[in-house]
């Protein structure tokens, strides 16, 4: 959420920044709704210390022996009308944190403008991407024929965005996994973390995927439903929910493996081909939580961890800024990082790293207390992909494609294969 204080000075100036992002904050509709809210919340105080007065002086008078009839009188019906002050209180208080949590992050002064992905900002390129002496097959076409990818079996048993992978393939894919966290927590000092698959609505709500992208999620038909989580950043971010933190414990750093859902009800039938955009996937995720002065900088550090995976594997990818129009709704500033995939011509996001400052910290209640104040103060928060294993595995197929139908394994991932050094095609 943004600092209601800052609404309530700045106003316009938030409105000018959102619009950044073809975002319309209805600044008069906020202001009706906060008038609203502080005249009932003024009234409702202000009964509330009526009738704790009220309250002392019959209690002083029934303690001289006086008739206080008069005085019950006077306030017969007190109680109905702080009720009903209460109640105006409480629905105008609702309407404006409906609104305020529709409002997405404020962005950094450095995140360039544009409407749209096209508008996205190249900052390098690593890696050059590989040249073959024969027409390059994606991996759709690579995996189903060594019979290693089967998607019509996952479709049999799943329907559509899923897939079975079978010896080696699946080796790999657990192969990258381990091999990334063995580097994030070896190198990095991220601590490695074992989270739920399933949580509450209260988690999402926290880290911003609800209420605006609840047609996004997969829910249990429960009376108060559980949701399959879209991302580890959900569990292991809300792990410090109305938490204070000591300043001796900053950064802190974790990293997950989990299984992620999506139901992708935006997508329009966006990348029906393969692994790009499932249903079910897998992620390597990095968390930091750290103090307010070092989120620039841990956003660099932490998109650096992501960089360092790809580079290992020998991937040749680009980093770009995400502009006004693309960017995430809690983010107020993101990197993706994209990696060539030859089957396609073109580079793929692999990993999305994010700083969100204090946006989601002040939805959960997630704070550390400041030393030299001794008071609490909101945490900053980021996240990114350490990387997402199932693209990581995309990318291996198709860059390390050889013209017989096998796939050459990244050298750093072969202790985790037994040594193997090449997928055969055995078809």
């Amino acid at each position: 959420m943004i600092d209601p204080k800052l609404l309530r000075q700045s106003a316009n100036e938030v409105a000018a920044n959102l619009a950044r992002r073809g975002f319309r904050f209805d600044v008069a509709q906020w202001q009706s709704c906060e008038e609203v809210r502080k005249a009932a919340q003024t009234e409702t105080e202000a009964l509330r210390a009526e009738r704790n007065a009220s309250a002392k002086r019959i209690g002083a008078a029934k303690s001289r022996g006086e008739d206080v009839d008069v005085l019950l009188a006077s306030v017969k019906d007190f109680g109905d009308r702080l009720q009903a002050a209460e109640e105006r209180m409480h629905h105008a208080q609702g309407e404006l944190q409906a609104i305020e949590l529709g409002l997405p992050n404020l962005l950094q002064a450095d995140v360039p403008d544009g409407a749209d992905a096209s508008a996205n900002t190249e900052v390098f390129r690593w890696g050059t991407p590989p040249k073959f002496d024969f027409a390059p097959l994606d991996h759709v076409d690579l995996g189903t024929a060594s019979g290693l990818l089967d998607f019509e079996a996952a479709s049999r048993i799943s329907g559509s965005r899923f897939a079975v992978l079978h010896g080696p393939l699946a080796r790999l894919q657990r192969a990258l996994i381990q091999f990334m966290l063995d580097v994030h927590t070896g190198e990095y000092g991220y601590r490695e973390t074992y989270v739920p698959y399933l949580v509450q609505s209260q988690a999402l709500l926290g880290t911003g995927q609800l209420p605006k992208f609840g047609a996004d999620l997969f829910k249990t038909s429960d009376e108060t439903p559980y949701y399959l989580i879209p991302t580890a950043e959900v569990p292991v971010t809300n792990l410090f929910r109305d938490t204070i933190v000591e300043a001796d414990v900053l950064p802190l750093k974790y990293v997950a493996h989990t299984p992620c859902f999506r139901s992708e009800a935006g997508s329009h039938g966006k990348d029906t081909r393969g692994m790009i955009r499932q249903h079910q996937f897998e992620k390597v995720e990095l968390v930091q939580l750290v103090a307010a002065s070092e989120s620039v900088a841990a956003l660099e550090t932490l998109t650096g961890h992501a960089e360092a995976i790809l580079q290992r594997l020998q991937l040749p990818y680009r980093k770009v800024i995400l502009c006004a129009g693309d960017i995430g709704f809690a983010s107020s500033k993101t990197y993706d990082l994209e990696v060539w995939l030859p089957g396609q011509g073109a580079y793929r996001e692999i990993s999305s790293c994010s700083n969100f400052r204090d946006f989601q910290a002040r939805r959960m209640g997630a704070r550390w207390r400041n030393p030299d104040s001794g008071k609490p103060e909101l945490l900053h928060t980021l996240n990114g992909s350490g990387v997402a294993a199932g693209r990581a595995l995309v990318a291996i197929m198709e860059n390390g494609q050889q013209a017989d139908g096998s796939i050459s394994i990244p050298a750093v991932l072969q202790p985790y294969m037994n040594g193997l050094a090449t997928i055969p095609n055995t078809n």
